[in-house]
């Protein structure tokens, strides 16, 4: 404390601070322009690709969701260079005044190493999500079946995926840990169509049947915007217990394929009634290994047998 009172320990003082002037001061000046010059060109250059990405997303189905897809990647992306840079600033600055950085670099190490042991999972998580919103997989508002449970996509984030399935029960969905993932109304949906009728139907004019139904309901102004193309018929698919199966095909925009379907299966029912084709159910035949009479049923009349019992006798 003595020495704090003394002229020799104040003019030491103010030699050595003369001295980091001349010596370190003037590239501690540069490197803080230097920082300061790489924030604004990672920020010029991640508006420019944000930008780019915008404009290409206004091309799609629906640029809303992909636009906050893209403000939520590119606002991640920033601060992940933000806090490398800061890291980068603290350490060089704390250097240039003497102290030294070895000790700070090993502890922040070991600190890292210990709570990526302890947090490895959350960070898979994070990762996972990143992953996800960059590849576009899957967006809000989707129809989407994740590891067995399909619902309506409500909310993605970096950590969870919340899924609402028909029933209204909602699954939250740890994303690192989400292992199939399959959309069912990216870009457009389709719904497919197994028409079983009976085996003495025609089956040319099934077909047509069902192609009159389908262009007859695209024509229509309420359901013609829903769908994308005319219908597809395959034709006749396969031979099943009591009925032939024909499929078909119908192209919607996303999550529209199911009231599409119900609103053609309606429709087909009608035409089917009017032109008298059978919708069959299933049936057993019994074969008793020759050729027999029809089975009569012991004390049953038939109609002649009314007949002369109602006669005067």
């Amino acid at each position: 404390m003595k020495q704090l009172f003394t002229s020799d320990f104040w003019v030491k003082v103010l030699n050595n601070f003369e001295e980091w002037i001349v010596t370190e001061l003037p590239g501690l000046i540069l490197f803080i322009i230097v920082i300061f010059i790489a924030f604004k060109i990672i920020r010029f250059t991640l508006n420019r690709v944000k930008k780019k990405l915008i404009k290409r997303a206004e091309k799609g189905e629906n640029p809303i969701e992909s636009e906050k897809r893209i403000n939520t990647l590119m606002n991640i992306v920033h601060s992940i260079f933000r806090i490398i840079l800061w890291i980068v600033f603290l350490m060089t600055v704390l250097r240039k005044f003497g102290v030294d950085i070895a000790p700070i670099i090993a502890s922040a190490g070991i600190i890292g190493l210990a709570v990526g042991f302890g947090a490895q999972e959350l960070v898979r998580d994070f990762i996972s999500g990143f992953f996800i919103l960059l590849e576009n997989q899957i967006r809000a508002g989707d129809v989407a079946i994740i590891d067995g449970t399909g619902g309506l996509v409500e909310k993605i984030e970096l950590r969870t995926t919340t899924l609402r399935d028909f029933s209204g029960v909602v699954h939250v969905f740890q994303n690192g840990k989400i292992n199939t993932l399959s959309n069912m109304t990216k870009e457009w949906s389709a719904m497919i169509f197994d028409i079983g009728v009976a085996y003495k139907e025609n089956t040319d004019q099934v077909i047509e049947i069902m192609k009159k139904v389908g262009e007859e309901l695209q024509k229509d102004k309420e359901w013609g915007s829903r769908i994308l193309e005319p219908i597809e018929v395959f034709g006749l698919d396969q031979f099943g217990d009591s009925a032939i199966v024909i499929k078909a095909r119908i192209k919607t925009k996303p999550i529209e394929q199911w009231n599409v379907g119900r609103e053609y299966r309606k429709r087909l029912k009608y035409a089917f009634d009017e032109q008298n084709i059978e919708i069959p159910f299933p049936h057993t035949t019994i074969y008793w290994g020759e050729e027999i009479k029809p089975l009569t049923i012991a004390g049953a009349t038939t109609p002649a047998d009314t007949q002369k019992s109602m006669e005067p006798q």
